[in-house]
């Protein structure tokens, strides 16, 4: 059985998803946004502490404008207004509250 080589930008969800496990009750990673058969977006990392989510974006480069953008769209989408949200920037393993 041959093995998929992990994407750059996967392993960085995955990293970040490591690092915040302990934090939640449960986290889920690569969340599809579906409306009936359309897709509307994916999600890297949704988080939940009790009744509270959490939002994170990654990138593999610190492109937090684009993160913040799509942050707030899947926030509408999914009618979380109180979720927290965060950008993830991979190569610099820095975690911003957006």
């Amino acid at each position: 059985m041959k093995l998929k080589r992990l994407s750059k930008h996967d392993r960085y969800v995955l990293e970040l998803s490591n690092k915040i496990k302990h934090k939640y009750d449960s986290v889920s990673v690569n969340v599809p946004i579906r409306h009936s058969k359309r897709s509307l977006g994916e999600i890297d990392i949704i988080a939940k502490k009790g009744n509270r989510f959490d939002l994170y974006e990654v990138k593999c480069s610190y492109r937090i404008l684009k993160a913040k953008k799509q942050l707030s769209r899947i926030r509408n989408i999914l009618n979380l207004k109180n979720a927290r949200s965060y950008f993830y920037c991979g190569s610099s393993r820095m975690l911003v509250t957006v």
